[in-house]
């Protein structure tokens, strides 16, 4: 699977409304066939900082969805909120669903 982790730092004017911006972007990105998760999460440390994780069953999954008519809107819509370039990790790694963390088994496992 091809899994994505992508640092959006967005201006103070728009944390609150970040998730309504991107809210189309991710239903169509969950909807492709090749999408395994879409998920977005907020820093902790700070309000105006969006941690989005995402996979792809493979390259032509994640190449499917840079090409999407969705993700060119989000390339020209998106960058009037952010506060800096966003940060990603891009890596291929084995499976199609996250590992359990096995030094954390609950006793019933």
């Amino acid at each position: 699977m091809i899994f994505i982790v992508v640092r959006f730092k967005v201006k103070p004017d728009w944390r609150d409304r970040w998730l309504d911006l991107v809210a189309d972007f991710t239903a169509a990105t969950r909807a492709e066939p090749g999408n395994l998760w879409f998920d977005w999460s907020r820093s902790v440390d700070d309000p105006d900082e969006f941690v989005l994780l995402e996979a792809f069953r493979d390259g032509a999954a994640g190449a499917a969805h840079v090409s999407s008519e969705h993700f060119k809107k989000a390339v020209v819509d998106q960058p009037q909120a952010l506060a800096e370039v966003p940060r990603i990790v891009n890596v291929e790694v084995p499976g199609e669903d996250w590992s359990r963390l096995a030094e954390m088994a609950l006793p019933r496992e």
